[in-house]
């Protein structure tokens, strides 16, 4: 067991420090810049351990009959720190701007797997995490990329340069030296793994506490009108001095290594000038020498000291990789197909449900869809009807193919949804959601999210269609009005006309309305509605709506029930049925007038 414990606790740290490895990908493409920082990095070292031989003839031509070439020395000495300047200057900008590089791509390609990744993936991870992964994890690869791995590498080689030239300068001092190695090295292994764990669980509560502030903030009006200001700040503040205990003790594990560290080596220093001090005085060395010898003895300890910090360094960008290499590897359970079919040209809209069942992730016990089986015709506006809960929007999720179905198949003109690629077959499909997307960005550029490469004239001849012009030709810049962040400084009707009018412009096959009309008022939703009917004419239309008003006048209804389609037909065909539509429709209706639901 104990045996078993070990090679477990092996693995674990192999896997950890061995993240580290993630950056090599990043890091290739920029080999000549490697190679020239490495070269710069070899030249400030190699500068760095001529110094103490150029101050050892300064010193010991105060004594010599050399004194003459006094003067030599000074200007050699003087030349050689010019030279130090210059190659830790040209090793700074390549170091640092290699980092700088480096983390830029990762940012990218982090960002390029999440924005791509399926909702599915979003059940199980908060956004607020994500983005702290994105940002103080890559700050922290930044700091050792940019600046502890060349400061590593750099005392590495004072270290092992400056041991040589301690043993040519005297033996005997060395070896008394390298007694302190094991001292020094027992406790860099020892902290070195506590460090490690707490590096990772500092980590994860600074995501934590990122991601409740994300969620706090993107809600910040929900939680002022229910007054629960207090309750949000206590749960920060609580989730931020877990954060900030879990720092605190790596701080003290990293501040007690060093202490230990730099006391043992410095000591050892002490002790080996007390005798080297002797064997001045008895003729076994000169002085010059001595202070060669102490000088690199410094360079050999502050080396080794720099080292035990930077450690604590790696071991947290270790931690950092890993974090950010989960996200880069995370299985998504919504894949492309790896030779995918090209999509039908042109798109007709012939709409496929073939014995679809589903659960969501976060609730398998609950079936969304179960059993669901429903052809929609190329150019049919069907709507979906039900009680809250009874499958609609999930119609909606799988035909996006947010989520994949566990039985069944959806097609689209006949191929399946899983043959295509996702970003091929979307194209097809414009979708107005119930809770619209509104982009810190001007009511243009909203509006034209729809068809990028759209025209003013077609950006304003869809506002009009959605009756959305009024209001934005009174905004204090018109259309190019800045909104706000999610759309702040509109009403929840005012987002709802503008996404609709995204959806116009994009001219999609496939239109998806889920709730479109839930947030207007009765003189706009009737224009909308107009607007929507005259869309739905040439092209395949869905509708999620509670409002029955909305889809009187659809071809057909579709009626939902606990994941299953219960009815379906004609608007009086139903009522005149009875069942569920018909008690929805005397809910909403009283003498052919809606009434509020």
């Amino acid at each position: 067991m104990a045996q078993r414990n070990a090679a477990e606790q092996e693995r674990e740290k192999s896997r950890r420090m061995g993240a580290l490895r993630g950056l090599v990908p990043y890091v290739a493409p920029y080999r000549v810049l490697v190679v020239a920082a490495i070269l710069a990095l070899i030249l400030t070292a190699t500068v760095s351990l001529i110094l103490p031989l150029a101050v050892r003839r300064v010193v010991d031509g105060f004594e010599t009959e050399a004194a003459n070439l006094l003067d030599s020395y000074f200007v050699a000495a003087l030349a050689i720190a010019g030279l130090l300047a210059v190659g830790t200057g040209l090793r700074y900008y390549l170091v640092t701007r290699l980092g700088e590089r480096v983390v830029a791509d990762i940012r990218t390609s982090v960002f390029e797997r999440m924005i791509g990744m399926s909702p599915a993936f979003y059940e199980k991870i908060m956004t607020g995490e994500v983005l702290s992964r994105i940002t103080t994890d890559t700050t922290l690869i930044l700091s050792v990329i940019g600046s502890s791995v060349s400061i590593a590498l750099r005392n590495m080689l004072i270290f092992l340069g400056g041991l040589v030239l301690m043993l040519l300068t005297s033996a005997k001092l060395t070896g008394l030296v390298l007694l302190l190695v094991p001292a020094v090295v027992v406790p860099i292994i020892v902290l070195g793994r506590r460090l490690r764990a707490l590096s990772r669980q500092n980590q994860d509560w600074i995501a934590a506490s990122s991601g409740n502030a994300s969620e706090a903030l993107l809600s910040v009006q929900t939680i002022q009108a229910f007054t629960h200001e207090a309750r949000s700040r206590a749960s920060f503040h609580e989730v931020t001095e877990k954060s900030f205990d879990a720092a605190r003790k790596r701080i003290g594990t990293r501040a007690v290594m060093t202490v230990i560290v730099i006391f043992l080596v410095f000591s050892g220093v002490v002790g080996v000038l007390w005798i080297g001090a002797r064997d001045v005085r008895a003729d076994v060395m000169s002085v010059g020498e001595l202070v060669q010898f102490v000088i690199y003895s410094v360079m050999v300890a502050g080396g080794v000291g720099a080292l035990s910090e930077i450690w604590g360094e790696l071991q947290r960008a270790a931690g950092a990789t890993e974090r950010l290499v989960e996200l880069l590897n995370a299985d998504d359970t919504v894949k492309d197909p790896a030779d995918p079919v090209a999509v039908p040209a042109p798109v007709t809209g012939a709409l496929t449900f073939d014995d679809v069942t589903f659960h969501y992730p976060t609730r398998p016990g609950h079936a969304a869809l179960a059993g669901v089986s429903l052809n929609v015709k190329p150019g049919e506006t069907v709507a979906l009807v039900g009680p809250s809960g009874a499958g609609k929007s999930t119609i909606i999720q799988l035909l996006l193919r947010f989520y994949d179905p566990e039985q069944g198949r959806i097609t689209l003109d006949g191929v399946p949804l899983n043959a295509m690629q996702r970003s091929a077959f979307r194209k097809s499909m414009s979708l107005v959601p119930q809770d619209p997307v509104i982009f810190a960005a001007t009511a243009r550029e909203n509006i034209r999210f729809g068809r990028p490469d759209a025209s003013d004239a077609e950006v304003e001849a869809a506002a009009r269609a959605a009756a959305a012009h009024e209001f934005l030709a009174k905004l204090p810049d018109g259309y190019d009005t800045y909104v706000g962040e999610r759309g702040v400084m509109l009403s929840g009707g005012q987002k709802q006309r503008i996404a609709i009018a995204r959806a116009i412009l994009r001219d999609a096959p496939v239109l998806l309305l889920d709730e479109a009309t839930s947030a207007l008022d009765a003189e706009s939703e009737r224009a909308v509605q107009a607007a929507v009917d005259a869309m739905a004419e040439d092209r395949t239309t869905l509708i999620v709506a509670h409002r029955l008003a909305t889809v009187k006048k659809a071809d057909r209804i579709v009626v939902f029930d606990e994941g299953r389609i219960v009815a379906e037909g004609t608007h009086d065909a139903l009522v005149a049925e009875g069942g569920l539509y018909a008690r929805l429709a005397r809910l909403q209706f009283t003498d052919g007038v809606e009434v509020a639901a």
